[in-house]
């Protein structure tokens, strides 16, 4: 009877989504073009300020420097966290979109560096402004507490961790689930979750070796760093194919090498900047003791004067959905979107900060991806074995259709929510 009584309530909610629409495609365009940086998302955070406003909600900024919370209490009953990552990527953008990012920005570091959305929180913020909008537009469907919050810095692990540092937890009422999603290459018009670990753990490290610079035809009178970073390199590639067994999975990637300014030249250090995904507590923590046995023992084969330092620049958590949570999630899709548009999916090699937000309040959380590919693009690739030549997330080419995309990612927020404050 409560998935009969959510049913309807989704029916109910999203019976104004096509008047949202014309309203909706253009908010999403210009968040498109005007992207911001981690932690400096003020004007995208004023647009989600001013959405949830015009909805009635009570609204707070600044919640974690540019985070926005808003509630909308109606009545007793759950309370229902809805969470969107607003910022944007150092990427320049190469879709050739009319609406495509022209910006540039001064990073953490005091470098000018393009922008580009090219993650797709671009389109987490339009869906939960929509869905937000269309919730408060039929509070006779629904009861409780909607609590929307719009999280700065997801891409640099900061914005969960800062919003909770801010007092998220003491300012505002404990939810009693939190549900996100994410736009991900797959066809749009389809969701796609499953119960379980759905992100990975990822740890970002830089590495600094130590070598004695010299002429470059007097390699004998240095200690080559260059040569040094390249051993570590390769040798860092067998942790996964000899140190982590077939049915566990892990990542290690080498994204930054640096060393020298002149080809006859052997510099005195070089710089590695390297990034882990794990699934797995021990996994995790075999591979990062792997890495540091490495580097140290390259580096004393070498002959460095030095230690290598190692310094971790980032760190997500693992992002576990809830399983009972999830199954009533996907029993709320299975029910609104029809069968072959709700999918089986394993975890993503991706990672998250959303996970902090169930962690630190201690109750369930499930996310989910929302496919963004034109469904025949899609599957004209997946015939021809090509679907590894789709633009992903963070490439310079990723942008999402923007129908059905935009519709499917609201319907699935308003459908989730309801999942528990409609089923009274």
């Amino acid at each position: 009877m409560a998935e009969h009584t959510s049913l309807n309530s989704a029916s109910v909610v999203l019976t104004n989504l096509g008047k949202l629409l014309p309203d909706l495609e253009p908010l999403y365009k210009d968040i498109h073009a005007h992207p911001e940086l981690s932690m400096q998302e003020t004007r995208t955070a004023d647009i989600a300020a001013d959405g949830l406003i015009k909805a009635g909600y009570e609204v707070t900024t600044g919640v974690g420097k540019t985070g926005v919370v808003g509630l909308l209490r109606n009545g007793e009953g759950p309370t229902v966290m809805l969470r969107a990552d607003m910022d944007a990527l150092p990427i320049a953008e190469n879709t050739g979109l009319a609406y495509a990012s022209k910006i540039t920005a001064t990073n953490a570091e005091g470098i000018t560096v393009p922008v580009g959305h090219m993650c797709g929180h671009d389109m987490h913020v339009a869906w939960l402004v929509g869905a937000a909008t269309l919730l408060a537009q039929a509070r006779d469907a629904w009861k409780g507490t909607l609590m929307a919050v719009f999280q700065p810095g997801e891409e640099t692990a900061q914005g969960a961790q800062a919003m909770i540092d801010d007092g998220l937890l003491k300012r505002f009422p404990k939810p009693d689930v939190v549900l996100g999603q994410h736009v991900m290459v797959g066809p749009a018009g389809t969701v796609a979750g499953s119960a379980g670990p759905i992100t990975s753990a990822a740890d970002s490290l830089q590495i600094r070796l130590f070598g004695r610079g010299a002429h470059g035809s007097m390699p004998q009178a240095s200690i080559d760093p260059v040569v040094m970073a390249a051993s570590v390199v390769l040798r860092l590639q067998t942790i996964v194919s000899r140190e982590v067994a077939a049915n566990d999975a892990a990542v290690v990637t080498v994204g930054m090498l640096q060393a020298g300014t002149k080809e006859n030249v052997i510099p005195d250090e070089a710089v590695i900047k390297l990034n882990v995904r794990t699934f797995d507590a021990g996994v995790r923590k075999h591979v990062l003791a792997a890495i540091e046995r490495i580097v140290n023992a390259e580096a004393e084969a070498s002959g460095a004067p030095r230690k290598p330092e190692i310094t971790p620049l980032d760190r997500y958590p693992l992002n576990v959905n809830d399983e009972a949570a999830s199954n009533r999630i996907a029993e709320a899709f299975r029910g609104h979107f029809s069968a072959d548009r709700v999918k089986h999916t394993g975890p993503a090699p991706a990672s998250e900060d959303f996970g902090c937000f169930g962690t630190a309040w201690q109750v369930p959380s499930v996310f989910w991806f929302v496919g963004g590919n034109d469904p025949q693009s899609y599957a004209k690739a997946k015939a021809a074995g090509k679907l590894n030549e789709l633009p992903v997330n963070h490439s310079p080419q990723f942008a999402p259709v923007l129908h059905p995309t935009l519709e499917t990612g609201v319907e699935a927020l308003v459908v989730g929510a309801l999942a528990w404050l409609g089923a009274t």
